[in-house]
């Protein structure tokens, strides 16, 4: 069986950093790991091609060539998703979709056209589509029925299919669930409240085949919240720790966890000691009463600002988000935020409307209240930071709205996100080891020199720009890299807090306009009335 595996394009989005990716001659941020996890779980003496679409598109060539086609993607995916479907069927292909979107929304994907939707976890539908295929099926729904994979079982994915040249970043996943009941969260709808993870052996198998295929730069480990299981995640990094010690720390490592990280300085260690840098933390708002209606209870246990500070003490950048739009939530709400943003120095604030994700229990709750927007129950794009709203909220949408462009755009002002930066990387404490020197590429050392240029010479950030960076050098070298790096992200945030501000402001202006053609309706039918 010859099959192309296709993965749609991604709009701009916060975490795209298209600017600052182009500065290093790479295309994006990360790899479609579920496809290669797929890939790796299907036959093996299948052919495979994979065309990641954010890299570039495939030829006709590909669709010739090709006997199954096989979709998968995100919500945000959703629009070349289904244009995907609609041009395999086109050319009378069979076609195959899964993944987190159609799993939540597969009625959209059925009016395209598509085959076969194969929902759910992988490790257990994936099977029962091979075996129709091989019964000679052209069509067929396979589900889980409530049964979550032990993913001890899932093989190493199909990095070798990977144009890895074209990627900032890396990803490995060790584990899948969260312990949490977070109102808005689509995560645990999808994969459980019951973490479960792989073997560390396991994980370092994954670790080793990207260093035996040369990757030396950055990897995401893309659990929903890595540390959902406490006890396996220490029994990973003891492992992990040796194993990036005798390599040199060829790995940068990144990960997603939850705030009560602060409470065990043993698991804080143990992830400094095996080279992560970074983690996102869902920390949402800083006001307590909203983080108790959304039901994200472990953020209201500590106070959250000492919390974070400890987490950037102890050497990791964080990167965090933050959503406007609760219900009950009071004016300013935004303004609170930029105050925490500032108050704990986090760089990268990922700052958006809230959206109602289909099946959460804020979807299932707004809908029995007749509060989803029409539009958006057909499937909702999932961009935070570029939409309204998908749902009526309890502030005007307006006044949320000019809040919402008015933070974001305060938040990424050039001197306002340098000066976080700095403050963010002075505060940690220096590493406990010294990585392997690694000869930088030509590419980056170019980078270097434009980000000197723009920031250092062009711009009104030039004082600034120098002052901190020698700083930096002086007080604390071993973050000097990465610091320059999360630099580089200005590139990206200066444009894109321009992209915010037009989209929601014409978002805005349609929903006046609609409003108005309303209320004009409303003036002429009263008038034919009387």
């Amino acid at each position: 069986m010859r099959v192309l595996l296709l993965y749609p394009q991604f709009p701009k989005s916060f975490w795209s950093f298209d600017k600052t990716i182009e500065l290093i001659g790479r295309k994006v941020s990360l790899p479609p790991l579920g496809m290669i996890t797929v890939a790796a779980i299907l036959p093996q003496d299948w052919e495979f091609r994979l065309i990641d679409r954010n890299i570039r598109p495939e030829t006709e060539a590909d669709w010739q060539w090709a006997e199954l086609v096989i979709v998968s993607g995100m919500i945000v995916q959703k629009t070349d998703l289904l244009h995907l479907i609609r041009e395999a069927k086109r050319r009378n292909k069979l076609v195959a979709v899964g993944g987190p979107y159609v799993t939540s929304v597969p009625q959209e994907a059925k009016k395209a056209g598509v085959d076969f939707l194969v929902l759910d976890e992988g490790e257990i539908t994936l099977p029962l589509f091979v075996e129709a295929i091989q019964r000679g099926e052209t069509s067929g729904i396979f589900r889980s029925n409530g049964e979550k994979p032990n993913v001890t079982h899932t093989p190493i994915p199909r990095y070798d299919l990977l144009e890895l040249g074209a990627y900032s970043d890396m990803s490995v996943q060790f584990s899948r669930g969260c312990p949490f009941q977070c109102e808005f969260c689509d995560i645990i709808v999808l994969y459980g409240r019951k973490p479960r993870t792989k073997t560390p052996a396991q994980l370092l198998c994954e670790l080793q085949t990207l260093y035996d295929l040369g990757w030396r730069r950055s990897v995401f480990m893309v659990d929903d919240n890595f540390i959902g299981n406490k006890r396996n995640v220490k029994l990973l990094l003891k492992e992990l720790i040796p194993w990036m010690a005798e390599r040199g720390y060829p790995f940068t490592l990144q990960t997603e966890a939850s705030i009560d990280l602060a409470q065990d300085d043993e698991l804080l260690d143990l992830m400094i000691a095996a080279n992560f840098s970074a983690v996102f933390l869902g920390i949402e708002t800083p006001d307590t009463d909203s983080l108790s209606l959304t039901k994200k209870h472990q953020n209201t246990r500590d106070p959250l600002l000492e919390a974070v500070k400890k987490i950037n003490r102890k050497g990791l950048r964080i990167m965090a988000g933050f959503i406007l739009g609760f219900d009950g939530e009071k004016p300013g709400a935004g303004d609170r935020i930029i105050d925490f943003v500032e108050g704990t120095s986090i760089p990268h604030a990922m700052f958006g409307l809230l959206q109602a994700l289909p099946n959460t229990a804020l979807w299932h709750r707004l809908e029995k209240e007749g509060r989803l927007l029409e539009i958006d129950q057909k499937g909702n794009t999932g961009n935070q930071t570029t939409s309204l709203t998908n749902f009526i909220p309890t502030r005007p949408i307006e006044e949320l709205a000019k809040e919402y462009v008015n933070c974001f755009w305060e938040l990424y002002e050039p001197k306002k996100y340098l000066g976080r930066v700095y403050r963010h990387f002075l505060n940690m404490e220096p590493r406990p080891y010294k990585k392997k020197f690694q000869m930088p590429e030509l590419v980056e050392l170019k980078a270097l020199l434009i980000i000197i240029w723009r920031q250092g010479i062009k711009r009104n950030t030039r004082f600034q720009f120098w002052s901190q960076l020698f700083s930096i050098f002086k007080n604390n070298p071993s973050v000097l890299v990465l610091y320059i790096a999360i630099c580089a992200h200005l590139e990206h945030f200066i444009d894109y807090r321009e992209v915010v501000r037009n989209e929601i402001e014409g978002q805005i202006a349609d929903y006046r306009k609609l409003n108005l053609k309303k209320s004009q309706q409303v003036e002429m039918n009263e008038s034919l009335i009387a």
